[in-house]
């Protein structure tokens, strides 16, 4: 072939370069899963996708609001998947997978839990229990495991026959490298699920671990851990937590914890390459391991992990399908009715708009969330957020999707042991929510850099806030029930939410130092019916047989806000009039930040005379 226009020679000449540079090199399909040949050295990656704790989350649904919610679901992690997976690509999950989110409402013989459908659907490499599997009994446990077409793993769990519930390891062979994966469980759920596993066995995990890489040693080019457990052990119960596993075990190459819903993107524990989840599939670990080939094998060289959220994707059409069904009974459900609400509503109207009633003083609402929390926890104090201003349940009747308008988020009960000057200190920080009272204003306002959420009413003791005092010293006559002064060595449990827990109460440097934080007792209590908002649920059907009254103790109130109170009366009139706006935050995203005072309502009633005068004015009415 000849050749004449010289640019179109050598368009030529470069894209002839390019194909013998292929053919030399060998052609990659996919930068993650690539296998090169230079000087007789070959490298392979192989891609791990991981998730865990995905709790229910089937739907972009959440049936308890019974509103839409994107933020992960498995029809969205379809999508996902389907984006990084690739031919050299293993998919691990760490367990907690078939409760929260109406899980119970699939919990039949013939049925397969549509977690289970989706898990089946994706094609799982490996699945794990979590302790939440075990909330239900064996019979569910083991159904669970039957269903499921991935390899499941639990290395430490023998049932009462005194065999073990599923493998501890496999190894897998993909594209010639050897993959040994062990599984294990928190050994707490003997703890949370005595019951349940009254005969069976759980034994130590590490000791499980040790036995299995002494039986494979050799036989595998790279390994991974896939454990539900957190970085920490928890309840003082060594190798409770992947910390001491891989302290004890630096063979691994990969471990996927989880357990507690930290989103953990990349993190070294004695060389070995740590990740874990957010809870209800919100997000996925996206895991890249390079080997090197080693004379008859292959050695890990390289690392790489992120976490890809989930609310970024749309969800998969197919597995939308698979699993809308399901959606539908379970919305069906959120319409129930599982009680009355007789006698008035649980907060009453608030004076004025943008500031909540149940904020300012105490309510049936926050006492009814307090009670149901000490009730299931046997705690002495309990502590508990308005996470939404308008929240309340009105009388009549209660759909089970109601109970989400006074608690709205997924939080599940903590109980944690802690002294009464700890308690106070807890107090302290959550009054600081308040802005200082000083003379001449007419309202209680907020301090905008303190979200709503992170203010907490406390049940179990009575007290005062006292406003015209400064942050650290507002909070008065402290007292138990019986009026006895709460002292600082008094000793007793307090129930609260984990995000309270974990985010502020043992979190070194937020409420106390590192020497000085109370003590974890238990968490997610009665998982076997779900998180706070089942909760709620379960007491007003079980608990109060299906009727539910307001009941207020007032067991506290704020105090220092020594305003006139005919000049409230007027400011709140003129607020209701429109004539008087509650001053927002700076940048307009909180309402109430600042108090509505006496010159403001000097300076309206001016403008309003003044207004008055022009009128008559312009009416020839009076004189200039």
């Amino acid at each position: 072939m000849i050749i004449n226009n010289k640019k179109t020679g050598y368009r030529f000449l470069v894209a002839l370069a390019v194909i013998i540079s292929l053919l030399i090199t060998g052609f990659n399909s996919g930068a993650y899963a690539k296998e090169t040949d230079s000087a007789n050295a070959q490298t392979r990656t192989i891609r791990i996708l991981g998730t865990s704790d995905l709790h229910g989350k089937f739907f972009p649904w959440d049936y308890a609001l019974n509103s839409e919610s994107t933020s992960g679901s498995m029809t969205q992690l379809a999508s996902a998947v389907a984006e990084y997976r690739n031919e050299n690509t293993l998919l691990f999950d760490a367990g907690d997978t078939i409760q929260d989110n109406v899980a119970e409402l699939f919990f039949t013989n013939d049925l397969v839990h549509p977690m289970v459908q989706a898990l089946n659907a994706l094609n799982y490499d490996v699945c794990v229990t979590g302790n939440h599997e075990f909330n239900y009994g064996m019979d569910i446990t083991k159904k669970y495991v039957n269903d499921l077409k991935a390899k499941v793993l639990v290395g430490n769990v023998y049932d009462e026959d005194g065999k073990p519930l599923a493998d501890g390891y496999t190894i897998l062979n993909k594209n010639g490298i050897r993959v040994a994966v062990i599984g294990m469980v928190t050994p707490n759920i003997t703890h949370w699920d005595a019951l349940n596993l009254a005969k069976c066995s759980v034994t130590d995990p590490l000791e499980e671990t040790r036995k299995i890489l002494e039986k494979i040693k050799g036989q595998y080019d790279l390994l991974v851990g896939v454990f539900h457990m957190g970085i920490d052990s928890e309840y003082d119960l060594k190798n409770s937590g992947v910390a001491d596993i891989l302290n004890a075990c630096p063979e691994f190459d990969v471990m996927i914890s989880a357990h507690t819903h930290t989103k953990i993107e990349s993190m070294m524990i004695n060389d070995v390459l740590v990740v874990q989840n957010l809870n209800q599939a919100q997000t996925m670990s996206v895991i890249d391991v390079t080997l090197e080939k080693n004379g008859n094998g292959w050695k890990v060289s390289d690392r790489t992990a992120k976490s890809v959220m989930i609310s970024d994707y749309s969800p998969d059409p197919d597995m939308t399908e698979l699993l809308k069904e399901y959606d539908e009974m379970a919305r069906v459900d959120a319409e129930k009715f599982i009680g009355k609400l007789k006698m008035g509503a649980l907060a009453p109207e608030s004076e004025i708009a943008d500031i909540p009633t149940a904020k300012i003083e105490d309510t049936a609402l926050i006492d009814f969330i307090n009670e149901v929390q000490m009730y299931y926890s046997g705690a002495t104090v309990s502590a508990a957020s308005l996470f939404v201003n308008d929240a309340n349940l009105y009388p009549g009747k209660i759909k089970k999707c109601d109970v989400a308008h006074i608690y709205k988020y997924t939080n599940t009960l903590y109980k944690v042991h802690m002294n009464g000057r700890q308690l106070k200190m807890y107090m302290e920080w959550s009054a600081k929510y308040y802005n200082r009272y000083e003379p001449g204003d007419l309202t209680i306002s907020f301090d905008p850099n303190v979200r709503g959420y992170c203010y907490d009413m406390f049940s179990g003791v009575n007290y005062e806030i006292n406003l015209s005092k400064p942050v650290g010293e507002r909070i008065e006559n402290l007292t138990w029930p019986d009026g006895t002064p709460v002292k600082d060595d008094d000793e007793f449990d307090v129930a609260v939410n984990n995000y309270r827990v974990s985010t502020h109460l043992l979190s070194p440097g937020e409420i106390y130092e590192e020497d000085d934080l109370p003590k974890l007792l238990e968490i997610d209590i009665r998982g076997d019916i779900g998180g706070v908002r089942e909760l709620l649920r379960d007491y007003i059907i079980n608990v109060k047989g299906g009727v539910l009254r307001p009941e207020c103790d007032h067991n506290w109130k704020i105090t220092g806000n020594d305003w006139n109170q005919d000049q409230h009366d007027l400011a709140v009139k003129l607020i209701a009039e429109g004539k008087i706006s509650v001053p927002r935050s700076d940048d307009g995203r909180d309402a109430n930040a600042k108090a509505v005072t006496v010159d403001d309502v000097l300076l309206c009633l001016k403008n309003q005379i003044l207004y008055v005068k022009t009128l008559l004015y312009y009416k020839g009415l009076i004189a200039a």
